[in-house]
């Protein structure tokens, strides 16, 4: 008589890896992206059915799990790829929870016999949790027959392919730079199962995430100041080189410049209301109400 179980509990699975907290946590950290996080939800429940089936005798070969993230720039892909690495390591398809974030130039050298050890050197730092290379795009580069991005990736390609086990691989970038990174390198298109895109957060959206990030480091916006950054936001995001979240981040960094220098040069005493709280004549000092770039832009 077999000893293998023939029956098991999904939820209870999920609850053993304690998956639905890191789930729980990306909600709270992340405004909006409600297909993103849809797509990541159902990417976990694939994995513990793929666990269950194997703990009940139905063997397969090992899901790919390497993965593609979409998107404009402060879109969360990063904090996305931190979570994921959190679930798989849970879950146990990886050994380590680890995330290695990297770009071209950590990959790729300069002259003949540098890319390969600089390559294995950094997919050795990763084995075992996540490799995540930003603007993967940059490694092709067909235009230039001395570059030596095809190596790195002809060397990405065989761990991806041998080594699915102990790595996972996201690829990020823009999406239609992605679009045409993958039909030039057909190997690597295959090998990549799931495929994110990362839509750019609303107005709205944004305005909750500048109150999150300023609640964050102990700052509130008063009425006139949330208005004053709603009013930011429009024009802001119509001004080259937007950067969703990362530009809401970079303003109220520049906010908290003028609400400090408002605060010396006023003299006298201070108290925590008036240290805490941002003004709308720190945000309005910005350039963007005047018609100029802010100071993101290149």
């Amino acid at each position: 008589m077999s000893d293998t179980p023939t029956t098991i509990d999904l939820q209870a699975l999920l609850r053993e890896a304690d998956v639905l907290a890191v789930l729980d946590q990306l909600d709270a950290e992340l405004v909006g992206l409600a297909p993103v996080k849809r797509r990541i939800r159902e990417i976990a429940a694939f994995l513990v059915v793929t666990r269950a089936r194997k703990s009940l005798g139905l063997e397969a070969a090992a899901p790919s799990l390497h993965m593609s993230f979409t998107g404009n720039p402060g879109t969360g892909k990063t904090t996305v790829a931190l979570r994921m690495a959190e679930i798989l390591h849970r879950l146990g398809y990886v050994r380590k929870g680890q995330v290695v974030s990297v770009t071209r130039d950590d990959l790729v050298g300069q002259y003949i016999g540098h890319t390969a050890p600089k390559t294995k050197d950094i997919l050795k730092k990763a084995m075992g949790g996540v490799l995540f290379i930003d603007e993967a795009y940059y490694l092709y580069r067909p235009e230039n027959e001395r570059d030596y991005g095809q190596e790195a990736i002809e060397i990405l390609l065989q761990v991806m392919e041998n080594q699915r086990d102990d790595l996972v691989v996201i690829l990020a970038g823009y999406k239609d730079r992605m679009d045409t990174f993958f039909r030039s390198n057909p190997g690597m298109s295959s090998r990549v199962a799931h495929h994110i895109d990362f839509p750019d957060y609303l107005p709205a959206e944004l305005l909750e995430i500048a109150r999150k990030m300023a609640a964050q480091m102990n700052y509130r916006l008063d009425a006139a100041a949330e208005a004053a950054l709603g009013e930011y936001i429009g024009l802001r995001m119509r001004q080259p080189h937007f950067a969703n979240a990362r530009s809401i981040r970079n303003a109220l960094d520049r906010a908290r410049l003028r609400q400090a220098n408002r605060l010396f040069e006023g003299g006298g005493t201070v108290d925590v209301e008036a240290l805490s709280t941002i003004a709308a004549a720190d945000i309005r000092a910005s350039r963007v109400f005047s018609g100029g770039l802010d100071g993101d832009t290149k």
